[in-house]
């Protein structure tokens, strides 16, 4: 039996960590099209640090709670939702409400965690991995053989971008920061850093 409430960090005015609050709150209830997560953990990006801050307001209908980015267990599933059931492990993409005990999401915007990765590491897989497929593969369309020059390669993004690009067949030619930050890309695939 699913509880009536739930626990939440809430950040009730904007700034820094100071501000974030441990509050009680109904359990969110999924759409058709959406399901429930038991939280096991959330992902921190800068999305959520300017959001407490009050610098990027969530879109419209979002949850006020903070967190785009989750992994846990799926414990109830809507209608529409048919690739997913109860127990499967998914890491999530939210518009908000992730830095809580559940979360619904979007059955669309959830992705299965690969059995390589823990959910602690899974919780930061949605956002870099949604970026990149989108830009790598559905808008540049890269091609096994081609080359591509990720700025940043030791970042999040850049480091996926790396993982896979390189599985895809590609070369990748990467910037970063430091010699070692370009060592560590190398180590990781990069072909130039």
């Amino acid at each position: 039996m699913l509880p009536s409430k739930i626990h939440a960090v809430e950040c009730a005015v904007p700034g820094g960590p100071e501000v974030l609050r441990w509050v009680e709150c109904p359990m969110p209830v999924p759409a058709a099209d959406e399901v429930l997560i038991k939280v096991a953990a959330a992902g921190l990006n800068r999305a959520d640090i300017l959001q407490c801050q009050g610098k990027y307001p969530p879109p419209e209908g979002a949850s006020d709670i903070i967190g785009l980015e989750v992994a846990g267990e799926i414990v109830s599933v809507g209608r529409d939702a048919p690739r997913w059931k109860t127990g499967d492990k998914v890491c999530a993409l939210l518009a908000g409400g992730g830095y809580a005990e559940y979360v619904v999401a979007p059955a669309a915007q959830c992705l299965p965690i690969p059995a390589s990765i823990s959910l602690v590491e899974a919780a930061a897989l949605p956002e870099a991995a949604v970026t990149i497929w989108a830009n790598l593969f559905k808008i540049a369309v890269l091609q096994p053989g081609e080359t591509i020059l990720v700025h940043g390669g030791s970042s999040g993004i850049g480091t996926l971008a790396i993982a896979l690009a390189k599985k895809y067949g590609a070369k990748t030619f990467v910037t970063a920061g430091s010699d070692e930050k370009a060592a560590a890309c190398r180590r990781l695939g990069a072909d130039l850093a």
